[in-house]
């Protein structure tokens, strides 16, 4: 564990001592502001750190160290990023024969003032109340009855160091403006410990919908004990879904709900390991829908063998920022949106708070309105 902190505070170090050494030299700037810029990019390799580990500092100072580090990371992520293409552009204008001085002046001082923009945008865009975003979900040979059935979902919002109560409350307010007839939370709901938390969380208490509220674990509740937090949002007055299902009487049709736990919870109880075919294991055949609410888009193949109609899910944040949208393909089969795999159709939000730097730009959080329609 101690060899991994080295590697990555070195790693860290020498990402920070790149953009340093491509950006400052061409700076059109007086010498006292490329030492600034120095000095600032110093700031940033020792406050990033320092705000993953703010858990460990007594409040509210943990939480004050969290922000700024927090901060620091969305910036200099992007400082990065940009600073890698820039790179590229000087690479290809060397390869085409074309050198000028002014462009790689130019760019350097672009480089800076756009990952300032970027962050600041990415910071109210993160900040501001999830939008909703309405979806409708065709389903061959639905009832009339269930045309419209509604659910809405909120996914990720990882109530913790830079969530609080108030983030929350709103969230809630504009959930039950919807007047759903099911409200699904699919996991990554806090980022810290009930004890420290359960204040902040108390909103979930105020969910309304025709036929409850249910929540299914995702990989941050196993990071934060999954069971005092099962124990939490059960006492919230929500239904949690662990490998099973429900079966919900809508105007004289059975509409089957079943959850999974996380698709990585085995690594931290067995007893947890995801099983759509256990959650839907004495389902009535009869019935006219099955949904599944799975954390993780991966969840998807299984959900398929299992015979469900729909899979709702999150985790992957729609990316949260440029470019790590591209990378989530790596692991998870949906970024984002409605997709089909066989008989099954997955939703994927993009979540409806954000995880680490309070940062989301090219993916804005989500509030889903989803409706069952006929096919």
């Amino acid at each position: 564990m101690r060899i991994r902190v080295i590697v990555i505070l070195v790693l860290l170090g020498l990402l920070h001592a790149y953009i340093g050494w491509r950006i400052l030299p061409g700076l059109p700037v007086e010498p006292a502001f490329k030492i600034a810029g120095g000095l600032l990019l110093a700031c940033s390799l020792g406050l990033i750190p320092a705000g993953l580990l703010a858990h460990s500092v007594r409040q509210p100072w943990g939480d004050r160290l969290s922000w700024v580090g927090m901060l620091a990371l969305g910036a200099f992520s992007s400082l990065l990023v940009l600073t890698f293409l820039r790179d590229l552009a000087l690479l290809a204008a060397a390869v085409a024969g074309w050198h000028d001085p002014l462009f790689s002046k130019r760019t350097a001082a672009a480089v800076p003032l756009l990952a300032g923009a970027i962050t600041l945008i990415g910071f109210f865009n993160a900040r501001r109340v999830a939008s909703v975003v309405s979806v409708d979900i065709p389903i061959s040979g639905l009832p009339s009855e269930l045309h419209g059935f509604t659910i809405a979902q909120i996914s990720d919002i990882h109530v913790g160091p830079t969530i609080k109560r108030g983030y929350l409350d709103a969230i809630v307010d504009k959930v039950n403006r919807i007047e759903a007839d099911v409200v699904a939370v699919t996991g990554d709901l806090v980022d810290g410990s009930v004890r420290h938390l359960a204040p902040h969380t108390a909103p979930l208490e105020r969910l309304q919908a025709r036929h409850g509220a249910y929540f299914v674990t995702g990989n941050h509740e196993y990071y934060s004990n999954a069971h005092e937090w099962i124990a939490e949002v059960k006492r919230l007055g929500l239904n949690v879904l662990l490998n099973r299902h429900v079966v919900l009487e809508h105007e004289g049709r059975q509409v089957v709900l079943a959850g999974v736990t996380d698709y990585t919870a085995h690594h931290f109880d067995p007893s947890h390991k995801s099983d759509p075919g256990r959650a839907i294991a004495g389902a009535p055949p009869g019935a006219a829908v099955k949904i599944l609410l799975a954390h993780q888009p991966r969840t998807a193949r299984a959900a398929a063998d299992a015979g469900f109609d729909v899979q709702l899910s999150g985790h992957t944040h729609g990316g949260q920022f440029f470019p790590w949208n591209f990378f989530v393909p790596m692991q998870q089969p949906y970024v984002a949106g409605l997709n089909r795999l066989r008989q099954l159709w997955v939703y994927t939000s993009r979540g409806t708070g954000y995880w680490g730097p309070p940062k989301r730009f090219g993916a804005p959080s989500e509030i889903t309105r989803l409706r069952l329609v006929s096919a």
